[in-house]
């Protein structure tokens, strides 16, 4: 997800994130997948490295629970470039053999 985000590969992130998708940015706003996939292609939303400190899955069934933790670097909303620490709480549910990621949620630690 992050590469495809740096590299505003939209293809990509289509065919990982599900139709219900949300994303609930560090501020609180939740943002659909639609409407997150035009900012990210329309620069709204820009993202570069990220680093990651750590990551943990947990499976059950055909539903996941990854609690990573990364430096993100992104210019976002207008903002300059900026590298926050961000905690992301991604569930995924298994269709048709693949992985999809139906919500984000992103806090700072």
């Amino acid at each position: 997800m992050n590469r495809a985000m740096a590299d505003k590969d939209i293809p990509a992130l289509s065919r990982i994130l599900d139709g219900s998708f949300v994303l609930v940015h560090m501020t609180g706003m939740r943002q659909g997948k639609a409407a997150f996939l035009k900012a990210v292609a329309d620069g709204t939303l820009n993202y570069g490295t990220a680093e990651h400190d750590s990551m943990e899955v947990t499976v059950n069934g055909d539903t996941a629970i990854l609690n990573g933790r990364s430096r993100v670097r992104a210019a976002v909303f207008g903002g300059g470039w900026h590298t926050w620490c961000l905690e992301q709480d991604l569930k995924l549910m298994k269709k048709e053999g693949s992985w999809k990621i139906t919500l984000s949620e992103a806090s700072t630690y």
